[in-house]
């Protein structure tokens, strides 16, 4: 008997919060949440997102002219001329920008952590979403920073947490880059083992490195080649210490493979410059002729105009363009990604050139012809560019400095086809109008934050109760049954010159003639 009054009061319990908390969460949800949950089914159009009227570059398909771009579901739908507007959900106008696959630096140090002076999981690793989509650079590839040893905690760290896509290239020293002895353990360069464990992650690690060897042997070259053979992947040299017993021009004549990549080709520390003349090292124009990539890597001292111009001079261009960068770097010289190309701009190169050097090019140099390109069913991942004109600055390894006239700047990046930076809110809605039809599908082409007005979470009970305590938030406007907005006066702003009224508020704190701590009675002790 008593058992069943227990249970004939729970379920009279449960009957009420089955009625009444519904009734709280309708109370709390904001009105234009409940248009939009009520308007849930919105009008199927072909394209989630066109980018309007831009200058096109795609050096993969030989564009270079003023076309629209559709995206429908992360990839590209379509390139052409007068893609209607009303064929999308939201259409972003990006006349006069450049619009490019989303750029590449295959030669980054992103496997950060707290072991000090080390690039395996130290301080001397950058977080890559801080520099990579304000700079329009959407993959990157982390060059040797971890070994075969610690790739897995790299990966679980730095690769599946990240928004960019990072790529990795092994260290052929199993425990990675760092200061010290770590990289000139000989004994720890197992090309098997390297191999292998880029078998087992195919598309992730897509490259050997060996890096900063100063000792006379060729083991580190051997062995990374080794391990590039079993993978089949391409390895890249940075060849450390300049030494008699293994000249640059042997290892590019006799050694790399055609299709492996030699960084730093602007250092002039290894042999890549000439003394007499201040072109090509002997072996450059060779290794390029038997199909060696090279590729700027920049870094904090490996890229100087005093080679860098030479060098162009005589011809010999990058085929990528690329930063190197790491924590001791990204205030010096080097910056970033777009001020590294700049350099290039200054130096003569145009833009359509620079631009293949940080897209197509380095998509094929790692294998990864997905990426890079604007096709038709390619990953939507692209770059809105704008050319500033001035006079500019640009500072290489040693601290020179060059004048430039052009920068470049990013306006807005999307990856697999949303929008994950925009510097100038070109994507954004306005704050004092109701959300747009495009603003209620944002999930559809924007990974950002738009207002909505739909909560960024679904209400628990608890939180639904607490809300209904309050009134609705202050909205700048007011919508009438028909539709018709009207901003609010306390929204609108004072136009610029006119006249502000002078209103009776206390003064602001900074004012004050007596600052409130000096005012203070002494405190007692």
């Amino acid at each position: 008997m008593r058992g069943e009054r227990v249970v004939r009061v729970c379920a009279g319990m449960l009957v009420a919060a089955c009625l009444f908390v519904p009734r709280l969460v309708a109370q709390a949800t904001p009105p234009s949440a409940s248009a939009a949950s009520s308007d849930a089914h919105f009008e199927e159009k072909p394209y989630d997102l066109i980018l309007k009227g831009g200058h096109v570059i795609d050096p993969k398909n030989k564009v270079d002219a003023i076309r629209d771009v559709a995206i429908k579901d992360g990839k590209i739908a379509k390139v052409a001329v007068g893609i209607p507007v009303s064929s999308a959900i939201k259409t972003v106008n990006v006349a006069g920008l450049y619009v490019t696959p989303g750029l590449i630096d295959i030669h980054v140090h992103v496997f950060w952590g707290l072991k000090k002076d080390d690039y395996a999981g130290g301080d001397w690793a950058v977080m890559p979403d801080g520099f990579t989509l304000r700079n329009g650079v959407t993959t990157v590839v982390d060059a040797g920073s971890s070994g075969w040893r610690n790739f897995e905690t790299f990966k679980e760290r730095v690769i599946d947490r990240s928004q960019t896509r990072v790529l990795a290239e092994l260290n052929i020293v199993g425990a990675g880059m760092g200061s010290g002895a770590i990289e000139q353990n000989k004994e720890d360069m197992d090309g098997e083992k390297t191999g292998e464990m880029a078998l087992k992650y195919p598309g992730i690690i897509v490259g050997v490195k060996s890096a900063h060897f100063t000792g006379p042997e060729w083991l580190p070259y051997d062995q990374a080649i080794k391990a590039g053979t079993i993978a089949h992947i391409p390895v890249m040299i940075d060849y450390g210490a300049r030494r008699v017993e293994r000249p640059l021009e042997q290892l590019l004549e006799n050694k790399l493979r055609p299709g492996d990549i030699y960084t730093h080709m602007y250092g002039g520390s290894r042999g890549e410059q000439d003394s007499e003349t201040g072109g090509p090292g002997k072996g450059m124009w060779e290794g390029r002729k038997r199909g060696i990539y090279f590729d700027v890597g920049h870094g904090q001292s490996s890229f100087l105009f005093s080679v860098a111009v030479p060098l162009i001079k005589a011809g010999f261009i990058p085929d990528s363009i690329s930063t190197d960068i790491h924590s001791d770097n990204v205030n010096e010289g080097l910056k970033d990604q777009l001020t590294t190309a700049g350099k290039f701009l200054a130096m003569g190169l145009p833009l359509k050139e620079v631009i293949a050097e940080m897209t197509w090019h380095p998509a094929v140099e790692m294998q990864q012809t997905q990426l890079g390109q604007l096709s038709e069913g390619a990953i939507a991942d692209i770059a809105v560019l704008n050319v500033r004109h001035g006079d500019f600055g640009y500072i290489d390894g040693s601290g020179a400095m060059m004048k430039g006239h052009e920068r470049l700047e990013c306006e807005l990046t999307l990856k697999d086809g949303k929008f994950v930076y925009d510097l100038n809110g070109r994507a954004s809605e306005p704050w004092d109008l109701p959300p747009s039809s495009a603003a209620k599908q944002a999930k559809k082409w924007t990974s950002l934050r738009i207002p909505t007005g739909i909560p960024m979470r679904p209400l628990n009970p608890q939180m639904a109760a607490r809300m209904a305590q309050f009134p609705p938030r202050w909205k700048p406007y007011t919508e009438d049954a028909n539709g018709k907005v009207t901003v609010k006066a306390a929204a609108k702003l004072t136009p610029q010159g006119a006249a502000k009224p002078k209103l009776d508020v206390p003064p602001p704190a900074s004012t004050w003639a007596t600052p409130p701590a000096d005012s203070w009675p002494a405190a007692r002790r």
